[in-house]
């Protein structure tokens, strides 16, 4: 299964992390270490569940789960360090960056993350992709995140693309269902490459 883009696309759209760069095993020990320490057990189901969710609404959403008071500003900085520290053993997801050199100049690309932009622009540097794709749309750029499809519309008006000629490439759940309120057709790609979380 070869994956590319549909005949009908004019406008492509990535989520990062998962998808383009291969971040979420540090994602993961990043959030598994924060959480340790405030006695919470971080686990591969709870990050599959919570993944597409930006920084500090996660710790928001942990108060909730475990009746905890955690600061989220705290802990969130102290997850992002960690993982900021680590970045730099990623590995781009094949797949998904060749799609993205062989359209790169033949149509408009853009990144919508739920990250921070700086943290973005640095996962895309690290990897060698920045220089392909200028439009990025993060965290501090929308108002409601995935499964809000405000990122992803976001992306399109930036592009100049209607919504429903936008394909957009997610791994996540939130995303995926983000994509499809916005109308735009979605592909996922986890059924392209071996996902090893946790492992």
């Amino acid at each position: 299964m070869i994956l590319d883009i549909d005949p009908k696309a004019k406008g492509l759209i990535f989520d990062l992390d998962g998808t383009i760069s291969d971040t979420m095993p540090i994602h993961y020990i990043a959030w598994r270490n924060a959480a340790a320490k405030h006695g919470i057990d971080f686990t591969v189901e709870l990050f599959g569940q919570l993944a597409g969710i930006p920084l500090y609404p996660t710790v928001e959403k942990l108060n909730e789960l475990f009746g905890t008071s955690i600061d989220p500003q705290q802990m969130g900085d102290e997850k992002e360090m960690e993982y900021e520290n680590n970045m730099h053993q990623a590995v781009p997801i094949r797949p998904v960056v060749e799609i993205i050199k062989k359209y790169h100049g033949k149509i408009p690309m853009a990144v919508g993350t739920g990250g921070l932009k700086r943290l973005a622009k640095k996962s895309l540097e690290l990897i060698g992709i920045d220089k392909y794709i200028d439009i990025i749309v993060a965290y501090e750029d929308v108002k409601n995140y995935k499964p809000h499809p405000e990122t992803f519309l976001r992306c399109a008006e930036l592009m100049g693309v209607e919504p429903q000629f936008c394909q957009v490439f997610e791994d996540g759940v939130l995303g995926i269902e983000a994509a499809k309120k916005a109308g735009m057709m979605v592909v996922d790609v986890k059924d392209f490459y071996d996902v090893t979380i946790g492992h």
